[in-house]
């Protein structure tokens, strides 16, 4: 019986936690794989600008380096945003989850594998586009 409402008052908190706000529902590598083909997410990437050089997921945009983040998210407030960072220990994600939220976003998620995940299963990266002031 103890183990029974254990378990209930876990679930009763975990529930609560997800209401309250602040924690965003994860998606999957390939669930984000597949949003990414069809055009239908806004990837931000909050692992530093530094991070975001060395290889981001395709598409995705430096969190860091933008300075209005409404600027680069679709008029539409219901779409997919994903945010993520370093992996699943990584909480820097929530930055730009309540950045989105807070610009009126409803369908925010965190791809909690974050980059290291990606990396691990086999997924190619991307790098910024070259400036062309270099030299």
């Amino acid at each position: 019986m103890k183990k029974i409402l254990t378990t209930l008052a876990c679930a009763v908190v975990a529930l609560a936690t997800s209401a309250i706000g602040g924690e965003y529902p994860d998606i999957s590598i390939n669930e984000l794989k597949t949003a990414i083909k069809d055009g239908k997410v806004t990837v931000i990437d909050v692992n530093g600008s530094a991070g975001y050089a060395k290889g981001h997921i395709p598409g995705a945009v430096d969190f860091r380096a933008t300075k209005d983040l409404a600027s680069v998210l679709p008029k539409d407030k219901g779409a997919l945003i994903v945010a993520y960072c370093g992996g699943p220990s990584c909480s820097a994600y929530k930055a730009a989850a309540e950045a989105a939220e807070k610009l009126g976003y409803t369908n925010v998620k965190h791809l909690s594998a974050g980059i290291s995940g990606w990396l691990q299963a086999g997924e190619a990266t991307e790098k910024p586009k070259a400036s062309g002031s270099q030299g």
